[in-house]
């Protein structure tokens, strides 16, 4: 039998791109799975779209924030209520191909892998844009210079390591993750295909300037690292980032 994987999802103003997400978890060839969605007060149509959505398919678990958490406490939040073997991360505004559990869950199964993750293609409203290919294995160590897993890619055995939760910060959060979880295991391992779509126009694109200061926090204030080693693992960081923009 297929072991249960639970897929988290939070929502947040989503109206315009959460079916599409969510008609992609319907669309997978690997069948059992729950999806638990929280959405974070959302001021828009996006809970009224879930809800239909729940009410075709008990798959499909909605959970709604009182209060505006943040995409790591509404993950956190689904995660909580999660049952599956596997915990796997899917945003409302990212797609996956129909093979993608399929293919992932029998690679981490037949390999004993705690953590994955995969190639995955970035796209806007014009069309595709480039492919994202990481490497094929990770450290912790190697994590801190760049986070090379896409969380729409990402699935982590729950039966291996335990419920391991996001922290409450509201950026690179699921980084911390990871490296949380590479604490623990030797390596993160990579699915060498491409098996999810990731959007670059949604909103969600920051400045980057508020992304470096967002990354410098981390450093300081989830992984503590000391004055020293925050500079040079956020210059690394900073450096590895402009010649991604470049490419």
């Amino acid at each position: 039998m297929q072991p249960l994987v639970s897929i988290i999802m939070p929502s947040y103003n989503s109206s315009e791109t959460i079916s599409e997400s969510i008609d992609s978890v319907l669309g997978q060839s690997y069948s059992n799975w729950e999806l638990l969605i929280t959405d974070d007060k959302s001021q828009d149509d996006t809970v009224n779209i879930i809800k239909q959505y729940a009410y075709k398919d008990d798959r499909i678990r909605l959970f709604e924030n009182e209060e505006n958490l943040g995409a790591g406490g509404s993950r956190n939040r689904s995660i909580s209520s999660a049952q599956g073997k596997f915990i796997a991360f899917l945003d409302s505004d990212d797609l996956w191909y129909n093979n993608k559990l399929e293919v992932q869950i029998s690679f981490m199964l037949k390999n004993d892998v705690a953590l994955s993750y995969t190639w995955y293609q970035k796209f806007d409203t014009n069309g595709d844009g480039g492919l994202v290919k990481p490497r094929l294995t990770v450290t912790y160590q190697q994590l801190l210079y760049s986070n090379v897993i896409g969380c729409l890619t990402a699935i982590y055995d729950a039966e291996k390591l335990g419920k391991r939760y996001m922290p409450l910060i509201r950026k690179r959060q699921d980084m911390g993750l990871w490296l949380n979880i590479l604490k623990d295991i030797d390596f993160a391992h990579a699915v060498p295909q491409v098996l999810a779509r990731y959007r670059v126009d949604s909103g969600m694109t920051q400045n980057k300037f508020k992304i470096l200061k967002w990354q410098w926090l981390f450093y300081r204030e989830v992984v503590n690292l000391n004055i020293i080693a925050s500079i040079f693992y956020f210059t690394v960081y900073a450096f590895k980032g402009f010649l991604k923009h470049r490419k």
